[in-house]
């Protein structure tokens, strides 16, 4: 009762083309946020609070992106997705608030 095994020699190609798509687009959303850095005004408050909100906008699209094809999470449930990316929405959220609430009260700290 021998056991044989089979020895491919054929090997998968690269996906190259997939991650080279994905380079495209994330460079592409990052083209825009280097122009919106330079382009908009921030010399009034609704220029600065424009370009805040978009520079945190495409940081999200830019985010579930990288998630959704580097966890490889884009195939999945949408409800999975979810699950994963809410908390993470909330800690960054709950960093920012600490951040701008509590940030003023370094200077009065002796």
């Amino acid at each position: 009762m021998g056991h044989s095994v089979e020895n491919s020699t054929e090997r998968q190609k690269p996906q190259t083309k997939e991650l080279w798509k994905v380079f495209w687009i994330l460079l592409a959303i990052t083209a825009v946020e280097f122009i919106i850095a330079f382009q908009i005004s921030s010399d009034n408050n609704f220029g600065k609070w424009l370009k805040i909100s978009l520079f945190i906008l495409l940081t999200f699209v830019k985010s579930f992106y990288i998630v959704g094809n580097f966890m490889h999470l884009r195939h999945e449930v949408k409800s999975m997705i979810w699950t994963i990316v809410i908390p993470v929405v909330f800690v960054v959220w709950l960093l920012a608030a600490l951040v701008y609430f509590e940030g003023g009260y370094i200077g009065e700290v002796r």
